[in-house]
């Protein structure tokens, strides 16, 4: 019998069940969420963490595996933050729908070493579950679309699997129609 949260031949473990698979602030998260059962933890070698490599290595779909980059900005000198979801067959519109919505001039990727830093989470496990309370969360619609979705865990060793729909009721979390740009057709 197959998890709930199988997705190729991932098969994921209620998170519950799996804490210790998670970053701290993720387990913690969930732990405050009461999430333990609506989502699942699947371990990974680290080598595949990153997103090409497990979609290569699971035989999965950029279409549901889901990436969270974070994105900075300023206005009048103060910093404001956002954690975006897309999936990996887009890349994130930071120029329009995420620069408007934060109100800055201009919105910029988080350099790695201070994504991983600020989200205390490891590069290629980034995840919107347990980020900062004070940053901003845009979830692409597609992404709430997906029956599962792929994503971070907050360390490299391991994958969450849990409904697309799930994102949008993080704390805080606004779901954007148009977030992610799909890359065949983004000219750049």
């Amino acid at each position: 019998m197959t998890s709930p949260f199988s997705l190729g031949n991932l098969d994921g473990t209620p998170a519950g069940a799996a804490l210790s698979l998670l970053a701290p602030a993720t387990a913690s998260a969930v732990v405050a969420l009461g999430w333990e059962d609506r989502l699942g933890v699947v371990a990974i070698d680290p080598a595949l963490a990153d997103t090409a490599a497990l979609t290569e290595a699971s035989g999965l779909p950029d279409a549901v595996m889901a990436n969270c980059v974070v994105v900075a900005g300023a206005r009048n000198g103060v910093e404001k933050v956002a954690a975006c979801v897309v999936l990996a067959d887009s890349r994130a519109d930071i120029n329009t729908p995420v620069r408007k919505r934060l109100d800055v001039r201009k919105a910029s990727f988080l350099a790695m070493e201070e994504a991983v830093s600020r989200t205390g989470m490891e590069y290629g496990g980034i995840t919107p579950v347990g980020l900062p309370a004070e940053w901003a969360l845009y979830v692409d619609s597609r992404v709430v679309e997906q029956p599962l979705v792929v994503m971070g865990s907050g360390v490299r060793a391991s994958k969450i699997i849990a409904p697309g729909a799930l994102l949008a009721e993080l704390p805080g979390a606004e779901v954007v129609e148009g977030l992610g740009r799909l890359i065949a057709a983004d000219p750049a």
